[in-house]
C-alpha cells in the first residue's frame, strides 16, 4: 500500500505521533525540544524541513529550533544543509540516523574505557573500588565488541529488507 501524501494525512494524528514519539525520546534521556524536532523530521515525507517549517509544525520559536538542531547535529542525528540558491538552512534526518548515532557513541565508550583503565590503576585493581571499575570497564569492552557485530548484522538485514540505501 502506497504511503498517503502529506495532504491526505490528518494533521492532528501526525502531531499526536510527533508528541508521543518525542515523549518516548525524552523518557530515554533526550532533551524535550531536540526530541520534538527530531520526531517532526522523522514524520516528514522528505525527512527535510526548514527552521520556519519546524517552527510552524511545532509552534516553537526560531531560537528553540536553532538550539534543538544544534544539539541534534552534535549527536549526529540530523545534518544541516543549504537550500540550493538560498541562504536558508534546512535540516535533514537520514535513514541511517540510528546507525550513525550509535556508531558515534562508540567514541564516547572508548573515552570511558580509557578513563576507567586509569581509574583501575589509580585505585588499585585489588581494592573494592578498583574491582568495581574493572568490572565496569569489562562491560564497556564487551558492549563495544557487540556493537561492532550487531552493526554488521544490521547492515546485512537492512540491505535484505530495504535494498541498498
Amino acid at each position: 500500500m502506497a504511503e498517503p501524501s502529506g495532504t491526505d494525512r490528518d494533521p492532528e494524528a501526525v502531531s499526536r505521533f510527533v508528541e508521543h514519539f518525542a515523549a518516548q525520546l525524552v523518557e530515554a534521556g533526550l532533551p524535550r525540544m531536540p526530541a520534538r524536532v527530531f520526531a517532526a523530521l522523522l514524520a516528514s515525507d522528505t525527512g527535510v524541513l526548514t527552521s520556519a517549517e519546524l517552527g510552524e509544525r511545532l509552534q516553537i520559536s526560531p531560537a528553540a529550533v536553532s538550539g534543538a538542531v544544534r544539539y541534534l547535529a552534535q549527536q549526529h542525528m540530523v545534518s544541516r544543509e543549504r537550500e540550493p540558491g538560498s541562504r536558508r538552512e534546512r535540516y535533514r534526518v537520514h535513514g541511517d540516523q540510528w546507525y550513525e548515532a550509535l556508531t558515534n557513541r562508540e567514541a564516547v565508550i572508548k573515552r570511558w574505557e580509557d578513563a576507567l583503565r586509569e581509574g583501575v590503576t589509580s585505585l588499585g585493581a585489588a581494592t573494592p573500588a578498583g574491582r568495581r571499575l574493572a568490572e565496569t570497564l569489562a562491560f564497556f569492552e564487551f558492549v563495544e565488541k557487540e556493537i561492532d557485530t550487531m552493526m554488521d548484522r544490521w547492515r546485512a538485514h537492512r540491505e535484505e529488507r530495504f535494498g541498498r540505501g
